[in-house]
């Protein structure tokens, strides 16, 4: 009787294993609350109103057309026993497996102040990206209508966090109010908008070099950025946002990129997880406290190598899918597994219309090159011919016009 692999997720590492096992001797069945894999990497951009929701998500189904061993069922884990190997879904069905892999990916962080996640909404979603366009639109609208003593709150953006993510958003608000807007509205000037970026740190993306991380900072403030390391929330709500030592920003438009924390299913197993919700994991992926059969990949996994944790980046999840596949055809053959070791093949981040860094093994680069450098490279990633194309012809028409074309407010 052929084994069967349960795969929770349909994310980077997801999609890799179920690749990599399309011609093994195992039945592979997919679970994703969603029914589409999402390219995360470019979601800040459908935020900012630069890409259509569809250009950087495509249908799982489609995806994994050509792995005919593999189902794909649109659901969500909401339990997992380990000792009877069973995984107990939202919609009822209670799916056997030989071999699990939780590859859930991660969920937003609000370090104990869920309270916040109604004011300052994250960035994990199509649903969450969507939201967040929707209240920067509404800001500039809001500011055309009211008094000017109450039009400063609305042209303030607050981004909290300095990672990847945060310095991403923070570069595309500053081109929204300085070239998109620009002799749209009648009553203010959109170039009088405040964008504050906040990090706990001491600088912007820390796992960077300092000379890059510094490059950052450089290019944010020329681009009229209010950039703030060592700033904390003490507060967040419909008004503003109060830091740590008192001073409030009024503002109705706050951004959460300050943390991410691994999916709830992981608590599921009934073994101890990191302070960020994270899975543990031995060298070869398997789960600590539970037999060789359960794998964790990808954000909700903590490893350690090289005397730091991976980072949650696609990269690591990609080769974690393939590593996983390859120790499952090995379990197979009644072989060890292998352990796994990560291949860093670089790390990039954009600030703006020709402005980016890059970190290549000990090559660094900045400006246009890296720039350049980043959107071949996020061209070449996402899944699909029309993604590619679609997202390349944006990209290639707001270079030209400095125009957004997804700058739709839906009812929600």
């Amino acid at each position: 009787m052929r084994k069967r692999v349960v795969v929770i997720g349909g994310g980077f590492g997801g999609l890799a294993i179920a690749k990599a096992l399309r011609r093994a001797d195992v039945d592979v069945i997919l679970l994703d609350k969603r029914n589409h894999h999402l390219f995360q990497p470019l979601l800040y951009q459908v935020a900012t109103a630069a890409l259509a929701a569809t250009d950087i998500a495509a249908p799982i189904r489609n995806v994994l057309r050509h792995c005919e061993n593999c189902t794909v069922l649109l659901a969500e884990a909401d339990a997992i026993d380990t000792k009877k190997k069973y995984v107990h879904t939202t919609t009822g069905d209670v799916l056997a497996y030989d071999t699990l892999v939780i590859a859930a990916g991660a969920t937003n962080r609000y370090f104990g102040h869920d309270d916040w996640e109604k004011h300052a909404p994250g960035l994990k979603s199509l649903e969450e990206a969507l939201h967040i366009r929707r209240m920067i639109l509404l800001a500039y609208e809001n500011a055309e209508r009211v008094a000017s003593e109450e039009r400063e709150a609305h042209l303030t953006f607050v981004v909290v966090g300095g990672g990847a993510t945060g310095v991403e958003l923070a570069g595309a608000l500053s081109e929204i109010a300085r070239k998109t807007m620009t002799k749209n509205f009648r009553n203010f000037d959109p170039k009088s908008a405040r964008i504050v970026l906040l990090e706990g740190g001491k600088r912007l993306l820390s796992a960077f070099a300092p000379p890059l991380s510094e490059r950052v900072r450089e290019d944010l403030t020329a681009l009229g950025v209010e950039v703030r390391t060592e700033t904390f929330a003490e507060s967040i709500d419909a008004e503003g946002i109060t830091l740590k030592g008192g001073e409030r920003i009024a503002t109705r438009t706050v951004v959460w990129a300050a943390g991410v924390g691994g999916s709830p299913i992981s608590r599921a197993l009934g073994v101890p997880v990191d302070k960020m919700g994270r899975l543990p994991v031995r060298r070869n992926l398997t789960v600590e406290g539970l037999d060789e059969s359960v794998y964790a990949i990808g954000d909700i996994a903590a490893l350690e190598q090289d005397g730091a944790m991976l980072p949650g980046v696609a990269q690591v999840a990609m080769q974690m899918g393939e590593h996983v596949a390859e120790n499952i055809e090995l379990a197979l053959e009644g072989k060890a597994l292998k352990d796994f070791r990560y291949h860093d093949k670089g790390s990039m981040a954009t600030i703006g219309r020709s402005r980016a860094i890059a970190e290549i093994g000990r090559v660094e680069l900045t400006g246009f090159i890296a720039w350049c450098a980043w959107l071949f490279v996020h061209v070449m990633a996402l899944v699909g011919f029309r993604n590619r194309v679609a997202v390349f012809s944006e990209w290639a028409y707001a270079y030209l016009t400095y125009q957004r074309s997804a700058r739709i407010i839906l009812k929600e």
